[in-house]
């Protein structure tokens, strides 16, 4: 079996964040997504991966990952021109699957679990396809799956008004040869993309043998910020303490929970209540890092409140006169206070940028 993994998109969901780097990169718990995709493949007994790439996160992507290596895995590196829908990214990947099985990752999906009880029971069941679905509260926003009166798979519904079930793809499939030629005969959506639902629905209408999963664990499309926070706090649940040995925590300051202290960071004066994940190299001081917040390396943090946030490599938080909650801090990001009059506030503020004031 091998495994694609879907690395193109333009992530304008989650801009000014990915205008300068693709989505799949951005960190959650410090450690990019795509990471967690590449380490539940390699758990899955998976070892050859095609990356598809498209034009804004091909440097980036191929950057990190490099030839997969780091994860013992054998990397090819696949591009689609133009997102033009996921069965699409089936026939860019034709001649890199040939008649091989495969899994089909999404690169900023994430799931408690990992794959490879569905792996293996795909490969063992010997099934042309089967999806994976979770139980979700909004189906108007999902492919949303019918079910007959035996159970089995029916249908497949995009975004319907009414839905059928609550039960709702994920990125997450396992497919044979079949879909290669599902793909081909399938014509573009209302969005001019060729929609990998409707080459499930062609399978399941030409009769091919097509399965399913219920999750029971938590899973996310890390692809707003709010589902990118989420998937941090679900992350760091699992996270188990430690502190490096060359960093230094003074007498003054209080680890409280699971705490992850990476090497050479420095804490002074400061509260830390776990979970929390603190980077190699940074520097606390005078603070309050609250649970389910990750310090990407070499971020500072002094005089300031942070809580439930992502704040990533090399940003500074300093004199914040109100506490940080729910928040997305980019990388080099500078926050502070301004003590020169007159008293305003100075903002530099990218396309599509956030900012809630008290």
């Amino acid at each position: 079996m091998k495994a694609l993994v879907l690395a193109g998109g333009l992530g304008s969901r989650l801009r000014p964040l990915t205008q300068t780097g693709a989505k799949q990169l951005l960190p959650v718990a410090n450690k990019p997504i795509i990471h967690y995709v590449l380490e539940d493949i390699r758990a899955a007994g998976i070892t050859d991966v095609g990356v598809l790439v498209g034009s804004e996160s091909s440097v980036g992507i191929r950057r990190d990952l490099r030839d997969g290596n780091n994860w013992d895995l054998n990397i090819d590196y696949l591009f689609q021109e133009e997102p033009l829908g996921l069965a699409h990214c089936v026939i860019v990947a034709e001649q890199y699957l040939r008649d091989d099985s495969f899994v089909m990752y999404l690169g900023d999906n994430l799931l408690k679990g990992g794959i490879s009880p569905y792996a293996s029971a795909f490969s063992n069941a010997k099934k042309n396809a089967t999806i994976i679905l979770t139980e979700v509260t909004n189906p108007t926003e999902f492919g949303v799956a019918e079910f007959d009166d035996s159970g089995s798979l029916k249908r497949l519904v995009e975004k319907p008004s009414l839905p059928p079930s609550n039960w709702a793809l994920t990125g997450i499939y396992f497919f044979d040869q079949h879909i290669v030629e599902a793909a081909h005969a399938i014509k573009p959506s209302g969005r001019n993309e060729l929609e990998i639902t409707d080459a499930i629905q062609w399978l399941l209408d030409e009769g091919y043998d097509i399965g399913h999963e219920k999750l029971s664990g938590w899973w996310k499309d890390a692809g707003t910020p709010e589902d990118l926070l989420e998937s941090n706090l679900l992350i760091l649940q699992d996270l188990e303490g430690s502190v490096d040995s060359t960093a230094v925590i003074d007498e003054e300051s209080q680890l409280m929970g699971q705490v992850k202290v990476g090497a050479g960071v420095e804490i002074k004066r400061s509260i830390i209540r776990g979970p929390v994940i603190i980077g190699d190299h940074s520097r606390i001081e005078d603070s309050y890092i609250g649970a389910s917040t990750a310090l990407g390396a070499r971020s500072t943090v002094k005089n300031s409140e942070v809580s439930c946030s992502i704040v990533m490599e090399g940003a500074v938080l300093q004199d914040v006169p109100a506490p940080i909650d729910w928040s997305l801090i980019g990388r080099d990001a500078i926050v502070n206070r301004n003590f020169e009059k007159p008293k305003a506030l100075n903002l530099i503020l990218g396309d599509m940028s956030r900012m809630s004031i008290l």
